[in-house]
């Protein structure tokens, strides 16, 4: 994967004012008598994320618009139709660690989201750019939260479906981690899903093959592919062909425990998949940590002196 082609937007978990008021506002002038929109932070399919602030106290921002021709769901709340993404972040804005809504309302063209924005975070694509590899303190740390995360997510009803590096956010002052962008998430449900959003080096096998999947065995097929990035440096598989395989060919020195709960998370048939639980059990997992304050200090203090 080109590391140089992608840019995605930011949030702040630690900005976010608990208990504010979240709702909606018709009035399309709205965003401009509150906020003031600045640079583009990122642009996807379903909508484009600008940086900002907003006017009454600065508060940093970032402001994700919806155009409503290119919404993927919908569903309703409070008697309003409003994107799934705004009903799934509800959701899960208990969790920490997942990126806060601070308001959500439409104009005449468009749905807007302002969500957090940080100010020392760097997302998880850029930090294994910056570093070329994570080393494996660090990524067991990510891993379980990232994991821990997920499981909160599934327990409240919501799938993210597309972990990935861009996705995360990693606060440069003291390790951890922030999941944005829940566009391509959805409701959980235990029969098969037949579409998919999300990313397609990240996608499993059985959704290459034969478009379904349980969000379970996908979920953590997609946390394989993010632990191979960041102790590898990049993704094992680019074509849909080695995703079929599943043939992993590892770079670099990396432990055989550390291997060996990547290729579980990368086993072809999903029923051969541990679950998130099952993978916070895995000996790489609980292993000690005798190495990774330091290591991860001089990681983020390397990135802030850049």
């Amino acid at each position: 994967m080109d590391r140089t082609l992608k840019k995605c937007p930011t949030v702040d978990y630690d900005l976010f004012k608990k208990g504010e008021a979240i709702e909606i506002q018709d009035n399309e002038y709205y965003l401009d008598t509150k906020y003031i929109v600045e640079n583009q932070l990122g642009s996807g399919g379903f909508g484009t994320v600008y940086g900002g602030f907003r006017k009454e106290d600065q508060l940093p921002v970032a402001i994700k618009k919806i155009n409503k021709y290119k919404v993927p769901k919908w569903s309703e709340l409070n008697g309003e139709r409003v994107p799934t993404e705004v009903v799934l972040l509800l959701r899960v804005q208990h969790i920490e660690g997942i990126v806060k809504l601070i308001e959500y309302f439409d104009t005449e063209e468009y749905f807007v989201l302002v969500l957090e924005r940080p100010r020392s975070v760097v997302d998880l694509f850029d930090y294994i750019s910056e570093k070329l590899l994570v080393d494996e303190d660090t990524a067991r740390d990510f891993m379980k939260q990232i994991v821990r995360m997920l499981i909160q997510c599934h327990d409240s009803g919501v799938t993210h479906r597309d972990i990935k590096d861009e996705n995360l956010l990693v606060d440069l002052e003291n390790g951890k981690l922030k999941l944005i962008d829940f566009g391509s998430g959805s409701f959980t449900k235990e029969t098969l899903y037949d579409e998919y959003d999300g990313t397609r080096v990240y996608s499993p096998p059985e959704w290459v093959r034969y478009k379904r999947y349980f969000y379970g065995p996908m979920t953590v097929w997609s946390l394989g592919i993010l632990l191979y990035d960041m102790v590898c440096g990049d993704i094992p598989f680019e074509k849909d062909e080695q995703i079929i395989r599943a043939e992993v060919e590892f770079r670099g020195n990396i432990s055989e425990e550390c291997k060996n709960l990547i290729e579980n998370c990368l086993s072809v048939k999903w029923v051969d998949r541990p679950t998130l639980k099952d993978i916070l059990k895995h000996p790489w997992m609980t292993m000690g940590s005798l190495s990774r304050t330091s290591s991860q200090n001089s990681s983020t203090n390397s990135l802030n002196n850049n």
